[in-house]
């Protein structure tokens, strides 16, 4: 029986059907504080939706955060994102198919730079974990910072998804 539930809780925590909506009060009440989550904790594939999508640039994105190869209490990762081809250009409006991500998770915020260049940074994420989805969904809102923002780019509501992970 032990193994059973351990097999069905590994492959809870994996499977990318579940709804990302609120947790039903059973789950939510066994999920801890969003506080208490650990940069770890959110290693692993997310999808970001982005609502209205950012100008120039796709509604969707994927996320792939894993730790820091120099500050083991931080986070890095890449920014995926479909880009129309452009005349030859790596990126568009500033933007990369495939940016560079490096942030922290403090007492539930998550803070991610984005760079298309690895050197600038041309994006700004800033984020708040959903209380009661058991580390499953963050929101928040994006700000492009490339050279070809406008200086007063608003910012862009977003929601981010596991897809996969711990």
């Amino acid at each position: 029986i032990a193994v059973s539930a351990l097999s069905m809780r590994a492959y809870g925590q994996n499977d990318t059907r579940q709804q990302s909506g609120p947790a039903s009060p059973a789950v939510a009440a066994s999920c801890p504080p969003v506080q208490q989550f650990k940069p770890a904790q959110i290693h692993g594939t997310w999808r970001a939706r982005f609502t209205p999508a950012p100008a120039g640039l796709p509604a969707d994105a994927t996320l792939q955060l894993q730790r820091h190869a120099e500050f083991s209490e931080s986070v890095a990762g890449f920014a995926i994102r479909e880009l129309a081809p452009t005349a030859g250009k790596p990126a568009q409006g500033g933007h990369a198919a495939r940016a560079q991500l490096a942030g922290d998770l403090e007492d539930g915020h998550l803070t991610l730079d984005e760079s298309s260049n690895g050197i600038s940074i041309t994006g700004a994420w800033n984020g708040k974990m959903v209380e009661g989805t058991c580390g499953r969904k963050i929101t928040g809102t994006w700000k492009d910072m490339s050279s070809s923002a406008p200086p007063d780019a608003p910012d862009v509501p977003f929601t981010l998804e596991r897809l996969s992970g711990w």
